[in-house]
């Protein structure tokens, strides 16, 4: 892995860059692309944010999410990859960052399962990417603007679920510091992030976390998605934000998951744990993350796919 130092180095001598966020876009990889974005157009760097999909709408109160493009508008020196801890999470943009060829390829990240697939690699696993990206920032030389500030906060406050996480430290709390000096509306980004939902999204959580089921004594927790309920609620997948952290909560849930169906016969995984290791489970099925938060893809009809997904975790539960 490179260190700080050189990839501060390798992104003073760019060019121009194209900035990629990983597919179905968070918190966390938004406001690292965003916050570097303006921070090297503070440095006369060309540069600009791409994501495959669209951007969901709770994060459009940012001031520089509308300028986030779909393909390219020019040819960059550079292509830099936020919180992707693996190519295939570029999702419709993997084939571009594939056709890279000489391009400097940076790769900045806090995911411990990322293989460093990157010419240059700084994977520094940490509660949020924002809080590498504030590292970055600071020794570039540049000083955060209010705009800045508040895509670092949002990253921080959402990927260390409002700073409750076991990977939240002095440092985390540091950063969100700074972020908040420099301008940056922690109750602003909580309630546009969290909070703020319409009539037909809260019935729609209410009525998935009525059907969670349980599996291994209580021990874990499955919420599962049909694509038909979230057509018969008119909402989207990033309503689905937040399920797979409720059932956490209970006391006897040691895992908790949220099966969302993206087409027939496919799902996206979301993991959540206390203390099992699902980065390692994730990886069972070609994904991976972080030690209690993680996800992968599924592929069967529902009940086949909890009988694997039962029995996988089931040996990593201590008896």
């Amino acid at each position: 892995m490179n260190t700080v130092e050189e990839i501060v180095r390798v992104l003073k001598n760019l060019k121009s860059a194209a900035i990629f966020t990983h597919m179905r876009p968070d918190g966390d990889t938004l406001g690292s692309a965003l916050a570097l974005r303006r921070a090297l157009s503070m440095l006369g760097i060309r540069c600009e944010v791409l994501s495959e999909g669209e951007i969901p709408a709770r994060f459009a109160f940012l001031d520089d999410v509308r300028e986030i493009r779909r393909t390219p508008s020019f040819d960059a020196e550079a292509y830099i990859l936020m919180d992707v801890s693996a190519e295939n999470r570029l999702g419709e943009l993997q084939s571009l960052f594939r056709r890279s060829g000489r391009r400097i390829t940076v790769n900045i990240d806090h995911h411990v399962s990322n293989p460093r697939f990157c010419r240059y690699n700084f994977v520094r696993e940490r509660a949020a990417n924002c809080e590498n990206i504030a590292e970055i920032i600071s020794r570039l030389g540049i000083k955060p603007d209010r705009a800045m500030a508040e895509c670092l906060l949002m990253g921080l406050v959402t990927d260390s679920g409002s700073f409750s996480h076991n990977d939240v430290t002095g440092s985390t709390f540091r950063t969100a510091a700074l972020c908040a000096d420099a301008g940056a509306d922690v109750s602003r980004i909580t309630y546009e992030v969290f909070k703020k939902q319409t009539k037909a999204r809260a019935e729609f959580y209410a009525s998935v976390i009525s059907r969670i089921r349980y599996f291994l004594s209580d021990r874990l927790a499955v919420a599962i998605v049909p694509m038909e309920l979230m057509k018969k609620y008119g909402v989207g997948q990033d309503a689905t934000e937040g399920i797979v952290d409720f059932a956490l909560d209970i006391d006897a849930v040691e895992v908790s998951v949220c099966l969302m169906e993206v087409k027939r016969g496919q799902f996206k995984c979301s993991f959540r744990s206390k203390r099992v290791n699902v980065n390692e489970i994730a990886r069972v099925f070609g994904g991976g993350g972080h030690v209690l938060a993680a996800g992968c893809m599924f592929f069967g009809e529902t009940e086949e796919v909890l009988d694997r997904l039962s029995f996988t975790v089931s040996q990593y539960l201590e008896p």
